[in-house]
Order: C-alpha cells, then structure tokens, then sequence
C-alpha cells in the first residue's frame, strides 16, 4: 500500500494500520503514511490481530501462519498450487484468500499478475547477465557482444508477459534471442514486434532440446494461471549446457518449469547443478521495491477501493472478476486449478 492508496482508504471510512518501517524499502517514510491517515503499529503480531483485511505482497511465510486469525480476510499472492503447507493453514483458520494472481479483469486477462511478471520478465535478464560474468562462474559471455563476436544467446521458453518482456530486454542488450511457445499467436505477435530480429519456435521436446544445449542464458517463463507450472526442460537437457551458462526460472512462485530447479532465496541466490547456474528466487520483483509498489498498487488500487467501500462480501458478490481471485473460503479450496494442483479433485 502507498501513501496514496492509504488516503485513499481512509477517506472511504477505513481504519488503515501500517507496520512500522513497512514502506522504507520502497522509499515510503513512515511520516508519510501517518500524514496519510494511518496509524503506526510496531509490533507484527497486534497489527494482524486487530485488522479484519491484510493486504501483502509475499502469501503468508511460515513465521506469520501463528499471526492469522480465523474468519480474517487476506489479498495478495498466494500461489497455493506450489504452497500446500500453507493451503492447509488457510483451510484450518477459515480463511478468505483472495489471491492476485487469479483476479479477472473483463478482458479475461490477469491484471493484478500483469505488472509483476512484466518486472520478473525484465529482471531476468538483467540478473542472468551478472551472473554471467566470470567473477560468478559464469561462462563469461557479454549478451550483446562487440564487433567481430558472437553476441550471447538468449533462450525463453514462453512468450507470455513475462516471457515477452524478457525478450524485449534480451533484444535491447544486443543479444540473439529465441523464443519458444505453443500459442502461435504470441509468436506471430513478437516475430511481427521484431521484424525478424527474434527467432520464434513452436514448444516441442526437439525445439527445447536443441536451442536449450545452445543457450547461454535461458529464461523459464511458463505460466498457467493458479495451477502448478508444468516441467518444460528435462535435467538431462540441462546437463548438456555448456558449463558457467544461466538458468533463471521466473516460474519459480508456481513450483518452477524447469526439471532442476529448486527454490532459492535473495540471500543465497544461485546454485550450481551440472555445471550450469541456476536462479531461482521467489518473488523476484522485491530486488527493485519502488518500482514493484508502484506498478502493484497501480493494479490493486480499484480492488482494494472497492472492498473497503461496499465490504468484501459485497464486493465479491458484485464483481465476478474480483471474486475470480478467492481460492480458499470456509475452509474450503474454491479454485479449481488449486485444488486439482494440491490433489482435491
């Protein structure tokens, strides 16, 4: 929540608590939320008892699973498909999850889930190419090259949002770059955007084999919405990377779609697994904090509006696409994709 958006909800009757120092990271004092209307709250634990709706980025972390109380109301990302520990929190607490990535916008399109795989996207580059350079036991390959080299070769395997915007981050730092997807359509769309400029694969086994062995830096960006990310590259294509290339697996929040990936975190970034580099860390928007609050809470901003106005049952009754994104309530799994993914159907 920013500043605005907490004035906001204060002039439409909300009684907004903030945690103390919650804002820094993204270069929001807390002088500016008490100028907001807020009320400053030190202690984690009597903020989350006391409100009725929290609002968060990250779901709920083992830590604060003690801190929600029944019957409560939470927004933010929840990736249940890939979290069973804490799907079973929320069905034994009773609690109303409304999760980001599974509100509908009219278009049937993932608005709240838009901004940041457009920032995972476009941060993957960036962080494969650091971990490139030979100082980190990359294979030292400059991805946009200099004259008389080859540039670096950039793989993605798909070309939704965050796969686009890998592309197109790929395609300005001057590197080759191919893409692969099963929806023709994106690859028209990209192959028309770059006039040629990008290579467009159909997503096959033999595709992802061959240009995956080529890759210097391969981006994993599958994605279906709510439902654990299939496994699109085998370890066995993997091994046969050249040693000190990168992995970064964007798909990471939703189980990861590559075979030998495994979650990682911002302290411990990398590992790794046959000589190649794996990146894998969670809710990766965090490492640039600003940017991430403001496009989020650009997208959240008429949701969170509108249940603190009309209250979230009403909310939920009167708007099907904001009610697309409750997948737990009533110590039930609502979401179809969650359930099947956590085995309940």
């Amino acid at each position: 929540m920013t500043p605005s958006l907490c004035r906001r909800c204060v002039s439409l009757g909300a009684k907004v608590l903030i945690q103390r120092s919650a804002g820094l990271t993204a270069g929001f004092t807390d002088a500016e939320y008490r100028a907001a209307g807020a009320t400053l709250v030190t202690d984690a634990a009597k903020l989350w008892r006391a409100v009725d709706l929290i609002l968060k980025v990250k779901e709920p972390l083992p830590a604060e699973y003690g801190l929600l109380r029944e019957g409560q109301a939470i927004f933010t990302y929840l990736h249940l498909a890939a979290g069973p520990a804490l799907a079973k929190v929320l069905l034994e607490k009773r609690i109303l999850g409304i999760a980001y990535e599974t509100v509908e916008g009219a278009d049937g399109q993932f608005p709240l889930l838009k901004p940041m795989s457009q920032i995972a996207g476009r941060l993957s580059i960036q962080i494969g190419a650091y971990f490139l350079q030979s100082q980190h036991g990359g294979s030292g390959v400059l991805l946009g090259g200099i004259p008389g080299t080859m540039p670096g070769h950039v793989v993605v395997v798909g070309a939704g949002n965050s796969g686009a915007h890998a592309v197109q981050m790929a395609v300005g730092m001057g590197a080759r770059v191919t893409v692969l997807d099963l929806d023709t359509r994106k690859l028209e769309a990209l192959d028309t955007e770059y006039r040629g400029r990008v290579v467009t694969l159909m997503s096959n086994p033999a595709n992802i084999a061959s240009e995956v062995a080529d890759a210097d830096l391969l981006i994993g960006a599958v994605l279906i919405p709510a439902a654990k990310a299939p496994i699109v590259v085998s370890a066995q294509t993997v091994a046969r990377m050249r040693p000190g290339s990168v992995i970064v697996d964007i798909a990471i929040d939703q189980g990861g779609c590559i075979e030998s990936i495994r979650p990682t975190s911002h302290q411990n970034p990398v590992y790794a697994q046959h000589g190649v580099i794996h990146y894998a860390v969670p809710n990766m928007p965090a490492l640039v904090g600003r940017t991430s609050t403001l496009g989020l809470t650009q997208a959240t901003e008429p949701y969170v509006a509108m249940l603190v106005s009309k209250g979230v049952e009403r909310a939920l009754a009167e708007h099907q696409g904001l009610a697309r994104g409750v997948n737990t309530e009533n110590g039930k799994i609502t979401c179809g994709a969650v359930a099947k993914a956590l085995g309940f159907c």
